[in-house]
């Protein structure tokens, strides 16, 4: 499944990238939909929705930090694998990628999926091509491909946000997503 420059300008409208951006954020897209089996419309829909809602249209790729109480308390996230001292381990593990990969559990679980050592430079994981690569195997481990394939954005987005932060975003993203490459396909 691949996108095009023109299709994708369409989706993030207004957001507005020079061409070369462009070139690289699709590209990017096309390497995970191939890695990942997002090889249906429907999928890529379902993946786009998720991660233009986390990103900001792929503006982000890295968690804006405040920190906020809550982003405080991902310090001593254990059950991320992050050490439960005040140690700093939630701002080095904060969200990174188009889905915002959170906590050092999951750091090392993608550093042994790409033979990358994210843990020591989680920074790697903002930058191309890791951000969608990572959001992409996140995709995959969270078995999401099952779900886009029965268009349920309301599970899809529980497993990828824990809760339904941004649901009416996502679902305005979706729709978009829809209109430019259900359309097309």
């Amino acid at each position: 499944m691949k996108i095009s420059t023109e299709q994708l300008a369409t989706i993030i409208k207004p957001t507005k990238y020079e061409q070369a951006q462009l070139e690289k954020i699709a590209e990017s897209i096309a390497n995970t939909f191939d890695r990942y089996d997002i090889s249906t419309p429907l999928r890529a829909c379902h993946f786009l929705a998720q991660v233009l809602h986390e990103s900001s249209a792929f503006k982000f790729t890295v968690e804006i930090w405040g920190p906020t109480p809550t982003q405080r308390r991902y310090d001593t996230r254990v059950d991320l694998g992050n050490t439960p001292e005040l140690d700093g381990d939630g701002f080095k593990y904060r969200g990174r990628g188009w889905v915002q990969l959170t906590g050092k559990a999951n750091y090392k679980a993608a550093s042994t999926e790409f033979g990358q050592d994210f843990v020591s430079d989680p920074d790697l994981i903002h930058d191309y091509p890791w951000a969608a690569l990572v959001s992409g195997w996140f995709w995959k481990k969270k078995k999401l491909n099952d779900l886009a394939d029965n268009d349920d954005i309301t599970s899809i987005t529980k497993k990828v946000n824990g809760g339904f932060n941004g649901f009416d975003d996502r679902k305005m993203w979706l729709a978009k997503v829809k209109s430019v490459l259900m359309n097309n396909a």
